[in-house]
This record gives structure tokens, sequence and C-alpha cells, in this order.
């Protein structure tokens, strides 16, 4: 069983501001819960106990949102240290600062921007026993599909089309990987590099880099606003959105959110905490973070209120759902 999970919550977001000018992106909450808390729930179900997350934008924002003392905090009972990030270190560099927190046994790697579920447990099985320095989560469908991988032996063949001349069929990368300590080794100390040139290095040199398919469930990479909107519209489509969360998750207009009778709430709206709707005004498909003003009058559509912007969406269809 692996135990540990390190839960990437460093990137700068840039794709999704201005919702991510005060926060860092993996804080954006989806019907008022913290993106980031979606692993660590998803993770507590597949049998983690403990988890690392790095930071650097908006570092002291994990501190409001997790309740973070002396560099560590307790999700569900569960603790969590971070490794800041002064400098952005990338995947790669990120994972060798946190290298002695993460100890000497497999770990898993989580994109903190992620909303997924689906049953990790092959990820396991696929990686436990079988000699991968890493081993990662695959989807056939959706985003950009730029991993090779062969299903005979199970192993990745190609990342990005930096080895090149490769026939298997290309898969998604889910974000969600497992990474075996014997990867620190081939980290460079203190420089900024992602993980996929290193990984791609080890390749060349006949090293196991495995995958494993994983179509059931969802999948969101919350990359953009389009995406973030349409992630809500999903998930208020449906009786049980999650299925590691409660049945009575999510609600759409929370606790202390005040909303003038003579307002409309239209379509997939929510309304976070303390949030203000005022008299007359109309939303249909708005999304209100917590302690957000709406005055009087206001008639918005398929829009972000946060930070005192309102940030329009186009409400693509970018999610995936199988």
């Amino acid at each position: 069983m692996i135990t540990t999970a390190f839960v990437l919550g460093a990137g700068l977001g840039t794709r999704l501001r201005p919702l991510t000018d005060l926060r860092p992106k993996p804080l954006v909450p989806i019907f008022d819960k913290p993106l980031i808390s979606f692993a660590f729930d998803h993770l507590i179900a597949s049998g983690v106990r403990r988890f690392v997350v790095n930071t650097h934008h908006c570092a002291e924002a994990y501190a409001d949102q997790l309740g973070m003392e002396n560099e560590t905090a307790i999700y569900r009972g569960y603790p969590i240290q971070f490794s800041h990030e002064p400098v952005l270190l990338e995947t790669g560099g990120g994972i060798k600062r946190a290298a002695p927190m993460l100890g000497k046994e497999p770990f898993i790697v989580y994109n903190g921007d992620v909303l997924a579920d689906f049953p990790l447990d092959s990820l396991f099985e696929a990686h436990m026993g079988s000699g991968n320095l890493a081993t990662f989560a695959l989807r056939a469908k959706g985003g950009e599909r730029r991993i090779q991988w062969d299903s005979q032996s199970g192993l990745i063949t190609d990342m990005r089309g930096l080895i090149g001349g490769r026939a298997e069929p290309a898969y998604l990368f889910t974000g969600i990987s497992i990474i075996s300590p014997e990867v620190f080794d081939h980290i460079p100390d203190g420089e900024i590099v992602s993980i996929i040139p290193i990984l791609v290095d080890l390749l060349r040199t006949g090293a196991r880099i495995g995958g494993v398919v994983i179509n059931g469930g969802d999948w969101f990479d919350i990359g953009n606003i389009d995406s973030y909107m349409e992630v809500h519209s999903v998930i208020a489509s449906r009786k049980h959105a999650i299925s590691y969360l409660p049945q009575t998750w999510p609600v759409s207009i929370q606790n202390g959110a005040y909303i003038d009778p003579t307002a409309e709430i239209l379509g997939s709206t929510v309304v976070g905490q303390g949030a203000y709707v005022g008299s007359g005004a109309r939303l249909e498909n708005v999304i209100v973070w917590p302690c957000e003003n709406v005055v009087a009058g206001s008639q918005i559509k398929n829009a972000v209120i946060s930070n005192g912007k309102v940030a329009q969406s186009s409400c693509s269809i970018v999610g995936e759902r199988a």
C-alpha cells in the first residue's frame, strides 16, 4: 500500500486569472470546496495517510484555507507538510526539494489542479512489484494525448514526442502517477526542471516507466475559466456527484449567504458562504465566491465573481465525462 502523496500546489495558474490573482490555483473553490481538497479526499479513499504539498504563488493562502501552522496542517486527521519554493522549481525540482519529506518508499504525485474521480487500485497494482521507476495513470480520451504506451508490455515508450519514431497509440496523462524514490538520484539539486525530460532520458537508457489506462469515472483539468464553469455545471446536474464525497454534497447556496427575495438565481449558479446578492439581481450560471457582493439590479450570466471582479466565460464544454 502506498501511503504518501506529493500534491502539486505551487503553480501560478496564469490561464485561470483573475481567479488566481490572490490565491494559488489549487485553492479555487468548487461549490465552496478548495480544489486541492478533492485530491486529498480521493487519495484518502485510496489509502493515502500522509501528504506533502509544494507551495510558491500566494503560499500564505494555504494557511488561511487549511490552517497551516509551523509548516504543517491537518486534513481530516491526516498530516500535510508544506515544501515552500521561493523560486518555482517545476515538477522535477519540486520533487527533489521535497525528497526528505517524501521518504524512501514509492509515493503518489497528484496535480493539485485536477479533479478526478476514478479508482486508483489498478495504478497501485501496476507499479508495485513491477520494477518501474514511475507509473502513470492514463486515459484514452479527453485533452492532449501525448504519452505513447505499449499495451503488451505496460510500458511507456515516448512522452511528448521527445524520443520519436514510435508507433504506439497516444494517451492522456491524468496528472496522477506513482514515483519510486530511486528517481531522486536522477534529479539535480536546486535546479528548475520538469520531471518529463528526466524520465525521457531514463527511457532512453532502458529504464522501466509504466502506465495503466483508466477510462472509467471522471477527470477534469481545471485549466481555464471555461473548464472551471463547466465542472460546476456537470456536478450540479447529478444526484451524487463525486463517489468519495457525501451524498449531501454539493450545496449550491452556502450557509451564511444572503440572497434578496427579489433576486433570481438560475442554472448552475453557486453562491458562496457570506456572499450577498442584492435586490433585483439576476444570476444565471454564475459562481459567486465567498464574501463577494452582487449589487442590486446586476444582470450577470456565465461568469465568476471573485476578488471584486466579474470574469466572463463562454461556458465551453471542457470537462470529460465517461
